[in-house]
């Protein structure tokens, strides 16, 4: 029994990390063109830079909540599960997942655009912005995906045979609005994988669910995990 979990925003939120969509969404308050493309960072490195030190202290100050513990249950139970993630903040690692695939990268990577190295960088606050790579002091900028950018190969392939072999699929805290990612629950769908979603809103996803559960991560996902475990008895 194969069980592959698709997360976004929405599981983060309830450790205090704010989404991008819905009400009070970052996305509300700032332009994305100004702050998470290329092109914003050519103009105003210093800017792009100052914005995600303000969003790496947040993090850095976060714990991982109840939904995130209990996906790392599910995987100290589950042999074979696997944890998509589209969030960036490492909350899940934090709370003990080890099976992650992180789609839009991950903040606390950076990556040199002279020398092309990356690597973890855990300062929060940075000690300068924008930061110099400690190999060879070129511009750093942040692992992440922006928008515009082609997602990781090797992780949105690994994701899509995932979806395609799941035999549950499990969404939670994601809007399903942004693509590739927001595909997945739907090729899991068509290639006959129980689809359960858990969202305080309905999504694009939900009247495909063989489960969904209008709730917040932490609350839902125990009863995501009761149904899982009808199936996997």
């Amino acid at each position: 029994m194969k069980v592959v979990v698709l997360t976004g925003a929405g599981i983060s939120a309830e450790s205090g990390i704010p989404t991008f969509r819905g009400k009070d969404g970052l996305w509300n308050k700032y332009d994305p063109t100004q702050l998470a493309t290329p092109e914003a960072f050519n103009k105003d490195p210093k800017l792009v830079w100052e914005w995600y030190d303000w969003r790496r202290q947040l993090i850095a100050k976060a714990q991982p909540n109840e939904g995130h513990r209990i996906l790392a249950q599910m995987e100290n139970s589950i042999k074979d599960f696997w944890l998509i993630t589209q969030n960036v903040d490492g909350l899940h690692q934090r709370a003990g997942s080890k099976k992650v695939i992180e789609l839009h990268g991950n903040i606390w990577k950076v990556r040199c655009l002279k020398c092309r190295e990356e690597y973890f960088e855990y300062k929060a606050p940075l000690e300068e912005i924008p930061p110099k790579c400690k190999y060879c002091g070129g511009l750093l900028r942040p692992g992440v995906v922006w928008f515009g950018e082609s997602l990781p190969t090797d992780a949105l392939e690994k994701a899509f045979k995932l979806s395609e072999e799941a035999d549950i699929f499990l969404v939670v805290g994601t809007s399903a609005q942004v693509y590739p990612a927001a595909e997945l629950p739907f090729i899991a769908k068509r290639s006959g994988a129980k689809l359960i979603e858990v969202n305080p809103e309905e999504t694009p996803v939900t009247p495909y669910c063989d489960v969904s559960l209008r709730e917040s991560a932490s609350t839902g996902l125990k009863k995501a995990w009761e149904e899982i475990r009808k199936y996997t008895a």
